[in-house]
């Protein structure tokens, strides 16, 4: 068994029941894809539309993937046939974009709803106010193409493991408010290598897992 089937491995087992583990593969070539796939793993997460739409054709058909990165609008059309969940939607263009050609192609694309908690002005996405006035405003309902199933936020890159679980709670508290209205609110993403274990304990549905499984990025095109 590779290292990389033992890490899958292990990780499934640390997860609790409830919390699904997408292996971000940005950077990473197809076969290293291939060896966690052999584990078991299904969920991969890409940030570049391109990186995503060259591996999905040399890989199995079963992956599911999911973009974790800035999506600007002018490569929309290019990542709706293969996505199955966008986890940075970060402006109501956005997501009318992925509503627009979604319905092209006749399909309905998963959506998350990016908030931002960090304390970094790098980060994108909607502040918990701006979530909450953009869900119970309800335009987001007309659109067919696209259905909100929850949030994803990332917390500021510092060692201060307080301040990373204030901003998780802060990211768990709007999703709570939403979900109890909302019935397809059922993801909040967040956790990545460094700073999983808070995330699942305030309450994370889905965690990014990238350099613990495949190491560092190997920035390949494949």
């Amino acid at each position: 068994m590779s290292a990389i089937q033992e890490t899958i491995h292990r990780l499934h087992d640390e997860l609790p029941e409830g919390v699904s583990l997408v292996a971000v593969s940005k950077f990473h070539p197809a076969e290293a894809i291939a060896d966690a796939y052999g584990a078991g793993q299904r969920l991969f997460g890409e940030s570049h539309v391109q990186e995503l739409c060259a591996k999905c054709p040399v890989l199995p058909p079963d992956i599911e993937w999911h973009f974790i990165g800035h999506l600007q609008t002018n490569k929309v059309k290019q990542l709706v046939p293969h996505v199955g969940l966008i986890h940075s939607i970060d402006s109501e263009h956005l997501l009318r974009e992925v509503n627009k050609q979604a319905l092209r192609i006749g399909r309905r694309i998963d959506c998350l709803i990016q908030l931002h908690v960090a304390q970094e002005e790098t980060k994108y996405g909607f502040t918990p106010d701006e979530a909450l006035r953009f869900i119970g405003d309800g335009t987001w309902r007309e659109m067919d193409g696209v259905r909100l199933v929850g949030i994803m936020t990332m917390a500021s890159n510092v060692d201060d493991k307080a301040q990373i679980r204030r901003e998780f709670r802060t990211a768990a508290d709007t999703f709570r408010r939403i979900s109890a209205d909302i019935d397809s609110f059922r993801h909040l993403s967040m956790g990545m290598s460094h700073d999983w274990r808070i995330a699942v304990d305030e309450g994370a549905t889905l965690v990014r897992i990238g350099t613990t499984i495949f190491g560092q990025r190997q920035y390949s095109s494949l």
